[in-house]
């Protein structure tokens, strides 16, 4: 099956620019009967289902994104200036025997040009370094995405702060909150901090240290004021969920959601054993699809527990391997208040609709 929202073989600005390669053809969109809502922060959502900070680069992919059902979805993203996309190529296939953990993820994985392997097997690495065309073109096109919101869709806005030159780490920090603030300008009433991208070398993934996640979250809220706040974190082992818990106690009086997971970073290598992705600092990148199902799984129910143990009212947003309406319902049970899928929605444009029915014939 051939990918319907970004094509791998393409490089990172000719998708960009091309739009969806659904686009490229009618889009049938299935008429939906709703008989159910479903709460999320102060929003009714048709389904609590859609598509992660990743897969919509612009305006064109979110509106084929709502058009096909997928109710709540996140632009890509953003900086406060604009930055280059890390090297081509940015997706590759890899083949995980099972379910990657942390310590599988020590062992180098082997990456290939996307197969046809059946979209719901599919397990792939992406990195792309979150580039950003800056906010002189990203402000007047989150506008426009957000134009194309139907009723019961929301359009949740991710940023991510950015090292410059001479920056202080809570210059770094601050530039979070900036482009947050950006964000709330063009009209977002939900955005995300990206705090668990493991593709960008030089900045590391921040959701691991309790004070800088603190930080972030202060500030940010404090440039953003009543606009909902969630914080994208990746996955903590059982050994780690101390951790989780101060570093969830810290946020509270600031977010108002957390998701998670992002990915399970692995070195990939070539077939000859070389480093597949070129670049410096990108032989260890981003595994997503069906290999990290059950690690996305374990994280949602740890911050179910947490969210219990807390007595706190955090909302949840489970990510990762999510490739059927039998995985959606897996997170929902296990806690999640919305459910997205990345991979599998951009194999499979039918997703959100069959997600849809689903959930139809649960309340029939």
């Amino acid at each position: 099956m051939q990918p319907v929202f970004y094509d791998p073989s393409l490089p990172y600005d000719k998708n960009f620019e091309n739009g969806p390669v659904i686009s490229h053809r009618p889009i049938s969109v299935p008429r939906r009967r709703l008989t159910h809502t479903y709460p999320f922060l102060d929003f009714q959502l048709n389904t609590p289902f859609g598509i992660p900070a990743g897969p919509l680069l612009n305006s064109s992919f979110v509106e084929a994104a709502f058009l096909l059902g997928f109710d709540v979805v996140h632009y890509k993203t953003q900086r406060s200036d604009p930055f280059p996309v890390n090297e081509f190529p940015n997706v590759l296939s890899v083949e995980i025997p099972g379910q990657l953990t942390p310590k599988l993820a020590e062992k180098p994985l082997i990456g290939r040009p996307v197969t046809d392997s059946p979209a719901r097997e599919l397990s792939i690495t992406n990195s792309f370094g979150n580039p950003s065309k800056g906010p002189d073109f990203w402000q007047a096109d989150m506008k426009k995405a957000l134009s194309y919101q139907g009723e019961g869709q929301l359009l949740i806005a991710s940023v991510v702060g950015t090292i410059k030159k001479h920056f202080t780490p809570d210059d770094y920090y601050k530039d979070f909150a900036l482009t947050a603030l950006l964000a709330r300008q063009a009209g977002a009433k939900v955005i995300e901090v990206n705090l668990s991208c493991p593709n960008v070398a030089s900045e590391g993934v921040l959701c691991y240290s309790p004070e800088a996640v603190e930080r972030i979250v202060r500030l940010t809220k404090e440039k953003i004021g009543d606009t909902h706040l969630l914080m994208k974190l990746g996955y903590f082992t059982a050994d780690q969920e101390d951790l989780l818990t101060d570093i969830v106690k810290r946020s509270l009086p600031f977010i108002s959601g957390i998701a998670a997971i992002n990915t399970i970073a692995a070195p990939v290598i070539d077939e000859k054993g070389k480093q597949a992705l070129p670049g410096k600092g990108r032989l260890k990148s981003g595994i997503c699809g069906a290999g990290i199902r059950e690690a996305g799984l374990d994280m949602i129910a740890r911050l179910t527990r947490v969210r219990e143990r807390l007595k706190a009212g955090f909302a949840i947003i489970g990510v990762g391997g999510v490739m059927s309406a039998r995985d959606f319902l897996a997170y929902r049970a296990r806690g999640a208040d919305v459910v997205q899928s990345a991979t599998g929605a951009m194999w499979n444009p039918d997703l959100g609709h069959e997600i849809w029915k689903e959930l139809e014939e649960q309340h029939a």
